[in-house]
């Protein structure tokens, strides 16, 4: 690669790491990111999915002093967020490199919705009643909000985008109103996911090093800054952010495979 190539990856992998410690949407810059410099798609995703996993391993480090969930609930989400996304993670290595370059565009177009509205999704679930003590969840609720766990890290494997607010939803349908704690567990719930399609990517040689190499200096350099100064940033702001680059990417690539 060109040095100009390495420095493109590395401060777009650290834009990306540092959004999702923020509010999430950092796959909306690093996979553009490699298809601008000609990886081909299902790659790009893959190698996107493994060099923004450190920045969100790191970002998990710093919100753990904020995780207060009972096992009994934790274990299950867990375990459907590592099988859901290695499932999502062999999805995309069976697809064919033309249908997923076709579906990249709808594929950003629906995570964006999906971060737009994430509120909208919390807003909903949150006519729930307020349950302050988690340890005291019927096991309906436990079957039920695993089972949604299980269809989140599915798409989380296959492509990820907007998978942030989904759990954020869930957490608030359960009755959690503490949005550090519910933050703590979003970002834990994530890593498993990607960690999952991470381990999948990697056994099957999909990942392309040299570019992930650098981008995972970056994506960790971003997590662990965004982790520690999310307090300080303007939420309506990021959101503004990561919704205009989701739009416009969108619209490129809709524009691109016409």
């Amino acid at each position: 690669m060109h040095s100009s190539q390495i420095l493109f990856l590395f401060f777009a992998a650290g834009i990306a790491g540092t959004l999702n410690a923020l509010a999430g949407g950092g796959s909306f810059i690093s996979f553009p990111a490699l298809l601008f410099l000609g990886v081909p798609p299902v790659q790009a995703n893959a190698t996107s999915t493994v060099a923004l996993w450190p920045g969100l391993a790191a970002s998990t480090l710093a919100y753990i002093k904020r995780l207060n969930v009972p096992l009994r609930l934790l274990f299950p989400l867990l375990l459907t967020s590592v099988v859901g996304g290695w499932a999502g993670a062999l999805l995309l290595l069976n697809t064919p490199q033309h249908t997923f370059l076709n579906l990249v565009p709808w594929l950003l177009l629906s995570g964006t919705l999906l971060f737009a509205f994430g509120n909208t999704i919390r807003g909903i679930a949150g006519k729930t009643a307020v349950i302050d003590d988690l340890s005291t969840m019927s096991l309906r609720s436990i079957i039920v909000s695993s089972c949604v766990e299980l269809l989140v890290a599915v798409y989380g494997g296959y492509f990820g985008a907007g998978i942030g607010f989904i759990i954020l939803g869930m957490l608030a349908a359960l009755g959690m109103r503490d949005i550090n704690a519910m933050g703590a567990i979003r970002t834990l719930l994530a890593a498993a996911i990607n960690a999952s399609a991470v381990v999948t990517f990697i056994l099957a040689g999909a990942v392309m090093w040299r570019q992930c190499g650098v981008m995972v200096v970056g994506s960790f350099t971003g997590g662990w800054f965004g982790a520690h100064f999310a307090q300080k940033a303007d939420p309506r702001k990021v959101r503004a952010l990561v919704i205009g680059v989701g739009i416009a990417m969108s619209l490129y690539f809709f524009i691109k495979g016409a």
